[in-house]
């Protein structure tokens, strides 16, 4: 019987000697990541977990691929187990909350986006989308307070200069608007989206030939509403 045994032994041995562990998985997972093969990375995520189920990073790299994917509620399981093994992952927050953003669960991705900064107090992008969450939510004071906070970090951030502005034009305060799509084309002379807004808010203070100007601009760089509005405010 002893040659029977050390020949299942020996069988077992030969067998772990080709099985992958849960780091081989997850490595392979973030190549396949980043040759944007997200099905391939869940699936060696999922391997990697079923391996080593206690591992904040995989569930976390699984749910970013998920997002990619917009399969947006299993990124969010993901990302709570993530969180569950690592509470002080500002990553791991952010995203979840840009995944709940996605959809529509705008009260609960500001608290994400709140916690993001509770725990990284210069995340510029957790300002600027909770702002965006907060407009939403139709509360355009406290986005705009975002914008503005935002903006405190990162000074070239442009479409937090935008929104703000936007935001600003729609409470009537055109002339400020203006001041802040002035700043974001300072730093994107070529967005289409701003020319047009500009244009419109100088319109509405009575600037028509400067305001023409700009919508001609947007229009030349592709904007249809631009062309819209030429026709109606600039003949």
């Amino acid at each position: 019987m002893k040659p029977i045994l050390l020949l299942i032994l020996t069988f077992i041995t030969i067998v772990n000697c080709y099985s992958q562990t849960s780091e081989e998985y997850f490595n392979k997972g973030v190549s396949k990541a980043k040759l944007k093969d997200y099905k391939g990375a869940i699936a060696d995520y999922s391997k990697a977990i079923e391996i080593n189920p206690k591992v904040a990073s995989i569930y976390f790299n699984r749910g970013v691929s998920r997002a990619k994917l917009q399969d947006y509620k299993n990124a969010i399981i993901d990302f709570n187990k993530a969180i569950e093994f690592n509470s002080n992952d500002a990553e791991a927050y952010y995203i979840r909350g840009l995944s709940k953003a996605k959809l529509q669960y705008y009260q609960d991705a500001i608290s994400d986006f709140s916690k993001t900064i509770e725990i990284n107090h210069n995340y510029a992008e957790a300002y600027y989308n909770r702002g965006v969450a907060k407009a939403n939510l139709n509360d355009n004071l406290g986005a705009i307070s975002d914008f503005s906070k935002a903006i405190e970090v990162n000074s070239k951030y442009e479409e937090a200069y935008y929104n703000r502005g936007l935001l600003k034009a729609l409470s009537g305060d055109y002339k400020n608007s203006i001041t802040d799509y002035n700043k974001a084309i300072e730093i994107n002379p070529n967005d289409a989206v701003v020319y047009y807004s500009r244009g419109m808010s100088k319109n509405k203070l009575g600037l028509k030939e400067s305001g023409c100007l700009d919508l001609k601009k947007a229009e030349k760089l592709g904007s249809n509403e631009a062309t819209n509005a030429i026709e109606q405010l600039c003949n």
